[in-house]
């Protein structure tokens, strides 16, 4: 049995300020041990329920954050940039029995703490088919066209809730509770590790792979940004189309191509934005 862990930061254990995520700061230095305490417990857990390999996808901003000096020695880890699949890179390569988001967090415009959808700020709302996505739902898609199940989600209360309408039988970890977009009831680390770990070793009773889906596309891709200019500058991508002041949409026959489109168009609306005035 292989897993694959999709670690983000932002859902990760003591984390609540853009500071404890972004490289360079102190507080980043601070966190990056409990992210990396939160990746080993899950690492341990899955290889208690069963697993024989586990490979750890860092999905965070730069994809340099955990660290490897400190990782399980019986996982091995995916790091940096620039990933065809990007956040779940890894899955394409057919050997992967079951999916682990650890350290995820709720999309655009929802409750949650650090809430947003790949960019930290400029994108406000996302919809996949007319739902609200969160990174979560737009990976559980890709995943899923693979024949791969999510076996476990990571992050705060709001985004095991998140989780249980794209993953309903995902084995679900809080490890804070919202209070707002930059504070949270915090577990400690301890806590927290022993919670993912017992988690972990369960969902890896559910890391079956399944025929892949193929036919539930198309998937049509609704953005909304905090200025107009961003909506324009996104029209650059072949496919996507201006809909509104500050929203575009675009449609792709497979998730695969829905994402790989969706990063090009965060990458030029990224490039768009002004220090200043965004």
């Amino acid at each position: 049995m292989k897993i694959l862990i999709s670690a983000d930061m932002e859902g990760a254990t003591g984390v609540t300020w853009p500071a404890d995520v972004l490289p360079g700061h102190s507080q980043w230095e601070r966190c990056r041990p409990m992210f990396t305490s939160d990746v080993n417990a899950a690492v341990a857990g899955f290889f208690a329920g069963g697993a024989d390999e586990v490979l750890v996808n860092e999905a965070h901003w730069t994809m340099r954050n955990l660290l490897l000096e400190q990782l399980d020695d019986r996982a091995q880890l995916l790091t940096g940039r620039h990933k065809s699949l990007s956040m779940v890179e890894g899955v394409q390569r057919g050997d992967v029995d079951g999916v682990a988001f650890v350290g995820y967090h709720t999309g655009a415009g929802a409750e949650g703490v650090l809430a947003h959808t790949y960019l930290a700020n400029s994108i406000t709302g996302v919809r996949l088919n007319g739902v609200r996505a969160s990174e979560g739902l737009l990976n559980a898609h890709v995943v899923a066209e693979y024949g791969v199940p999510v076996v476990l989600v990571t992050g705060d209360d709001r985004t095991c809730e998140d989780a249980r309408g794209y993953a309903p039988r995902a084995r679900g970890v809080a490890v804070k509770d919202y209070v707002s977009r930059y504070a949270a009831i915090c577990r400690t680390p301890s806590r927290t590790a022993a919670d993912i770990r017992a988690a972990a070793e369960e969902a890896a009773a559910l890391a079956v792979r399944h025929e892949p889906v193929r036919d539930a596309g198309p998937y049509t891709v609704e953005l909304e940004f905090d200025a107009e200019h961003l909506a324009g500058a996104a029209t650059v991508v072949p496919g996507v189309e201006q809909t509104g002041e500050r929203r575009v949409s675009y449609t792709g026959d497979t998730m695969y191509e829905a994402i790989r489109c969706f990063k090009a168009v965060t990458t030029v609306v990224s490039a768009a934005v002004e220090e200043q005035y965004g």
